[in-house]
């Protein structure tokens, strides 16, 4: 039965390895995980089991641009599934929720983020569900390298929307990840496929390279077929723009890619790569997600890569068609201090935890709060912000209800006069009564929600219909910005002393872990073990052989990877010129996380308000690791 659909509905003769056994396991009612390596084709666990499941199969993903690849996939094969994004209008995803329950779908697509919405929650508990499918599952573990807070959710909504089954797919995740990823969703460990990490058609290159020697290096494994598919890993912005023009001059059809730029740009990069006409992609992680190219013949880091998972994911990308793919790392020990700086940066300061604690109701009271502002105000970036959020709705002192756009603007595409005219009676009556409520600039027109709300005794939702309506239709372009959360205060009583000191260790356990997964990947690329089975042994594959023949270790033996910049000692360096630039810019003298941050050139709220980056010393100490800048403040300060 299962062989059939596989040929009719998806056109393949046979299963690869480990699909069938995952698919036999979900349709006969149980619940699975399928750990297999990138491109091995995972997302057909589902999209096949789904046909043969009674009711809807949904779909959770970290990444939008991975449920709009998997969605065209569908489409393509005649499958019914639908994706409910933040892209989308409010009468889409009305229309959407309607063939739902209709049971018009067999497969929605949603971002893990979609649940923190009320009225979608309400949606889904009228909507009998078959499975749960978990795409990057190792993102609900904390042990994991890329932990989504959001997704230890997931167990909790697999058991409000009554789904019996779960399928849990990812590429990377250790032994530890999978027992964790298991005992979330209380699974047996049997009911995991494993398919094995090692792929004898890479070839692992690990290259000591001084800073200096990069640019040449790169060119000269790049020259001789510049016109195969490569793609250059990169840790910064700037430098995936620095690598890229140095490549163009040197006649290589390169192009830089990085979460700077915008969307539609990307993605016209993304489709040139694959359709052949441009070679090389010089890239951060942004790209690869979701990119199937199956001729890609090498996959260099430029810079170490964030960890041994990140190395394995981004070199699965090479040689998808089974020929012989080169994966080179030219490698120093001066990336280090970048990739730790990041981790670092995304540790809140426990003054900082204790002030988004402090704007909690304790009077019952709904908590409406604007991320960008909580986020300027407790001096925390965005992303650990929103861990925060999820840790306090674990802990139960609040629930998420739903949120909206604080501010809408547009431009006029026709006169505001020409769009009243349309109208007749009441409804002209209230267009008339919207227009009087909004502020003209040159461009755009601000719109005063409260003013319109109260001139014209209605409520939100019509104001913001009637808004979507004109921009559907082409009276104007609109757009939406500054979001407003809305949080029911469980526990108002909660003890914030406590409350404070739990959140700032588990903030501090989550960046030791991320420091050791640096320090794992340095041991693996230092080490004496064949690359290609000490990387399939580090994702519990084993294999009794010691030699692939076709890695770095096999062919040229161990390398020592070393710092190439040569840095002075601190003591070389006059503390008050470093530090006076920022204690002047601030109301209070800053603590040593703080003047770390700033001389490390880490980015944080506060420093986004003074300008930092144009303050002497802002980046001052950029090249040295983090905690030996600190340790050296701690020490001058107490002196």
């Amino acid at each position: 039965m299962i062989h059939q659909t596989l040929k009719k509905c998806f056109g393949f003769d046979k299963f690869k390895t480990g699909q069938e056994e995952v698919i036999r396991r979900v349709i006969n009612g149980d619940s699975a995980g399928a750990i297999f390596p990138t491109g091995s084709g995972k997302s057909l666990c589902y999209q096949l089991s789904a046909l043969h499941l009674p009711a809807l199969t949904l779909v959770v993903s970290p990444l939008l641009a991975l449920m709009k690849d998997q969605l065209d996939f569908l489409s393509s094969k005649g499958i019914a599934a639908a994706t409910i994004d933040s892209s989308l209008k409010s009468e889409t995803v009305r229309e959407i929720m309607d063939k739902v329950k209709a049971g018009a779908y067999k497969i929605l697509l949603i971002a893990v983020e979609r649940f923190k919405n009320e009225r979608f929650r309400k949606f889904l508990s009228g909507v009998p569900i078959s499975l749960m499918v978990v795409d990057e599952a190792h993102c609900i573990s904390e042990w994991g390298h890329n932990f989504r807070p959001d997704y230890l959710k997931l167990p909790v909504y697999q058991r409000e929307f009554n789904v019996r089954q779960v399928l849990l797919l990812t590429a990377t995740a250790t032994p530890e990840v999978i027992d964790d990823m298991c005992a979330k969703f209380n699974m047996p460990r049997d009911a995991v496929t494993v398919t094995g990490f090692y792929r004898g058609n890479l070839r692992l290159w690990v290259k000591p390279a001084a800073a200096a020697d990069k640019p040449d290096l790169l060119y000269k494994l790049l020259k001789d077929s510049p016109e195969q598919a490569s793609i250059v890993y990169v840790t910064l912005q700037q430098t995936a723009e620095d690598v890229a023009l140095f490549l163009l001059g040197k006649n290589i059809n390169a192009v830089a890619y990085h979460a700077g730029m915008e969307d539609e740009e990307r993605k016209k990069i993304q489709n040139s790569f694959m359709r052949g006409e441009k070679n090389c992609i010089v890239a951060t992680i942004a790209f690869g997600m979701g990119i199937d190219k199956r001729d890609i013949r090498r996959v260099i880091h430029y810079n170490l890569p964030k960890s041994i998972e990140n190395y394995s994911q981004e070199i699965g990308r090479a040689g998808r068609d089974g020929l012989n793919s080169d994966c080179y790392v030219l490698a120093n020990r001066d990336d280090v201090n970048v990739l730790e700086n990041f981790i670092y940066g995304d540790t809140p300061e426990t003054d900082g935890i204790r002030s988004v604690l402090e704007e909690i109701p304790r009077d019952g009271a709904r908590w409406e709060l604007r991320i960008t502002r909580l986020s300027t105000f407790s001096n925390i970036r965005i992303l650990p912000l929103k861990t925060l959020l999820v840790y306090l709705e674990m802990k139960g002192i609040v629930k998420p209800l739903y949120s909206y756009f604080a501010q809408y603007r547009y431009s006029n595409i026709i006169s505001d006069g020409d769009i009243a005219s349309k109208f007749k009676g009441e409804r002209r009556q209230f267009i008339d009564s919207l227009f009087s409520g909004v502020e003209k600039s040159r461009i755009w027109t601000t719109v005063d929600i409260d003013k319109i709300k109260y001139g014209y005794n209605t409520n939100r939702d019509r104001i913001t219909a009637a808004l979507e309506y004109f921009h559907q239709h082409g009276f104007i372009k609109l757009e939406a910005k500054d979001t407003v959360e809305i949080y029911e205060v469980i526990m108002p009583e909660f003890d914030i002393d406590l409350t404070t000191r739990d959140l700032a260790l588990l903030f501090k356990q989550k960046e030791q872990t991320e420091i050791r997964r640096i320090e794992k990947m340095l041991r693996f690329f230092n080490g004496s073990s064949c690359l290609s089975y000490a990387l399939a042994d580090y994702f519990g594959e084993k294999i009794n052989r010691k030699k692939c023949d076709h890695c770095s270790i096999c062919l040229e033996g161990q390398v020592s990877i070393e710092k190439s910049i040569p840095l002075k000692p601190f003591t070389e360096y006059d503390f008050n010129e470093l530090t006076d630039p920022l204690t002047a810019k601030l109301k209070t003298p800053p603590g040593p996380e703080l003047l770390t941050r700033f001389l490390c050139g880490i980015t944080v709220p506060v420093f986004s308000k003074i300008k930092a980056k144009q303050l002497p010393g802002f980046g001052k100490l950029e090249k040295y690791r983090y905690a030996d800048v600190r340790s050296w403040l701690e020490a001058f300060l107490t002196v």
